[in-house]
């Protein structure tokens, strides 16, 4: 395991004045697999650019590995009107001939899942897009793969996958996600930048299960010494209001002890400061037993019928969640229980007076050119929240915004903040039926656990769009799948949900297996079969000179010797890039019989 990239004491401030992160230290090594965690805003995505270069830290040192090559994958990807194979095709080094090039972009896109039948990269979906991003990373082999919410824009098929493909591959990469899950499956390692930690981060080796269980014995030992240093900064305080005069060298000393001890206190105790989100959804308590009933809902969309003879009733205390691919119309059946789609066939009926909220998941109802302020407070600088008015100060810091930030245009806001603003929008509308679109979008896993408790005690209707298992797991009581038009098949819970899926997957998997001998290939010429042999043969004794210096890397006396670590790596991209290419030749000799 050799050192990739070091980093040493590095710092970054936002605009000058909010600090992200200080003194900040990581070690990235090969084979590692590192989820980083923490607040929104608190420089995630911004340490994955100052990695990847696309930005220097304010101070500090940055020392990667000589020659190392560094892929990044940002939350949104764009690309030009191409095909996703020109767009691999592009990327590859020029000087390599075009079957070469055709031949490998082919095998990384087939690798992520595409078909060749996919239409321009630039009418791809949020999800296909990440996958062509990432294929279009791994294409160039980097030594270290950094991912911002990879899973962001992803159906639940999509993250699977994605889960599937880490796993398997044999990749060092550093991670930002607020999917726990998909954490579990695929770190080994986690990070949490967050100011709650005397060094401001918090290192675990393990999964994010283990990172869980260290992290609160942690701020457990770290509350017990609050509770100790405590006694001692009274003690002093008391000592200071007495008014001893320090005029010896020792009465100086106990007064630069004294502030000392009261300095440590108020540090750990700020640290300790629970700081989280407050949600709470005002409901209109109403005591109707059937909110909205709809009969034989249809919707054909582009030609494509989404689902038809659909029933659906939502009663106080429903939580449903909808599941299916993307385009399955998930995100149509709740704009049409909002009322924003008319079904083809079928009849909706709502209660009196009924009131509904939708969250969008694309947050198109906030502009991005007015200010924190307005966004938070549009009527002045008060809100009106269950009958009580509100101080747009007290009210931002509801919802972790710090008064100071309250003239900046939301669209300088992270993807996360402005959730937390659609989320207090959500909060000043008592509401019987709670229509949520992906809410979980960019934001940070204590805000994420904190929804989750408060849509828990919401007594009105929920339904859900998500494709984070765990909200899944913990707030549905009922599973809507979609995908089927004929047949919306229903499910207690997520668990059996899945269960029937994988069932599926199996049965299809046995049904298009070939029933019938395949067609024998033609025979192999002598002298091609003699050169095929000659492949195999050289293939099987590259591989062994690859496992060879990978075995040196692990040696101390060269990752520790630069110009020695150099030629090794060199050595292996040149016989990888041998093996490569011969493997190129024994397809197109197999190809020619």
């Amino acid at each position: 395991m050799s050192l990739l990239f070091s980093c040493r004491s590095i710092s970054k401030s936002y605009a000058g004045t909010n600090l992200l992160f200080k003194d900040l230290e990581l070690s990235i090594f090969s084979g590692d697999r590192i989820g980083l965690v923490g607040l929104n805003g608190c420089g995630k995505s911004t340490l994955l650019k100052i990695l990847a270069g696309l930005e220097k830290p304010d101070s500090g040192t940055l020392s990667p590995k000589r020659d190392l090559t560094v892929g990044y994958v940002p939350q949104s990807c764009e690309f030009p009107d191409l095909s996703p194979k020109e767009i691999l095709m592009n990327i590859l080094d020029k000087n390599l001939p075009d079957y070469e090039r055709e031949y490998l972009a082919e095998m990384q896109l087939d690798k992520m899942g595409f078909t060749g039948k996919e239409p321009s990269a630039a009418n791809l979906s949020g999800g296909w897009k990440k996958r062509l991003r990432i294929a279009a990373e791994l294409i160039l082999s980097p030594d270290l793969l950094l991912l911002d919410e990879p899973t962001n824009h992803l159906d639940l098929e999509g993250i699977l996958f994605l889960e599937k493909f880490l796993a398997r591959k044999e990749l060092t990469y550093l991670l930002v996600s607020h999917d726990r899950y998909f954490l579990q499956h695929v770190t080994s390692k986690i990070i949490e930048i967050n100011k709650a930690y005397p060094k401001g981060f918090f290192e675990c080796n393990g999964s994010y299960g283990e990172f869980l269980s260290r992290k609160e014995e942690f701020l457990e030992g770290q509350l017990k010494q609050e509770r100790g240093i405590a006694t001692k900064a009274r003690r002093e305080t008391k000592f200071l209001k007495a008014g001893v005069k320090a005029r010896g060298t020792k009465a100086q000393s106990r007064v630069d002890d004294a502030h000392e001890i009261l300095e440590s206190y108020s540090d750990i105790k700020s640290r300790n400061e629970k700081k989280k989100t407050e949600i709470d959804f005002s409901s209109t308590k109403r005591k109707t037993t059937k909110l909205l009933v709809a009969k034989n809902l249809s919707k054909e969309l582009g030609g494509k019928t989404l689902f038809s003879n659909l029933d659906l009733t939502l009663t106080p205390g429903a939580r449903i969640g909808l599941m299916g691919q993307n385009g399955s119309g998930k995100t149509t059946l709740l704009r049409m229980i909002a009322g924003e789609v008319t079904p083809d066939l079928g009849t909706i009926k709502q209660a009196d007076d009924l009131k509904i909220v939708y969250f969008d998941q694309h947050r198109t109802k906030l502009p991005l050119d007015i200010s924190l302020r307005e966004a938070l407070s549009p009527s002045g600088d008060f809100v009106t929240f269950r009958g009580a008015k509100i101080h747009v100060n007290g009210w931002c810091r509801r919802f972790l915004f710090s008064p100071d930030l309250l003239e900046i245009p939301v669209g300088s806001l992270s993807g996360g903040e402005r959730a937390r603003i659609s989320i207090a929008h959500l909060m000043l509308q008592p509401v019987d039926i709670l229509l949520l679109d992906e809410p979980t979008n960019d934001l940070d896993i204590p805000t994420l656990e904190t929804l989750e408790e408060s849509l828990l005690e919401f007594p009105g209707a929920i339904v859900l769009i998500t494709h984070d298992r765990c909200m899944i797991d913990r707030i549905c009581n009922s599973v809507f799948s979609l995908g089927n038009p004929e047949k919306i098949e229903t499910f207690a819970d997520y668990a059996q949900w899945k269960a029937s899926t994988q069932k599926k997957i199996t049965k299809e998997k046995k049904e298009s297996a070939p029933k019938t001998p395949q067609p024998q290939k033609p025979q192999v010429s002598h002298s091609n079969k003699k050169e095929l042999s000659a492949i195999e043969r050289k293939i099987a004794k590259l591989e062994e000179e690859v496992h060879s210096l990978n075995h040196l890397l692990e040696k101390q006396e060269v990752a520790e010797n630069p110009t020695r670590l150099s030629e090794v790596c060199a050595a292996i991209g040149l016989t990888e890039t041998k093996i490569e290419q011969l493997y190129l030749r024994f397809e197109e000799i197999d190809n020619q019989e």
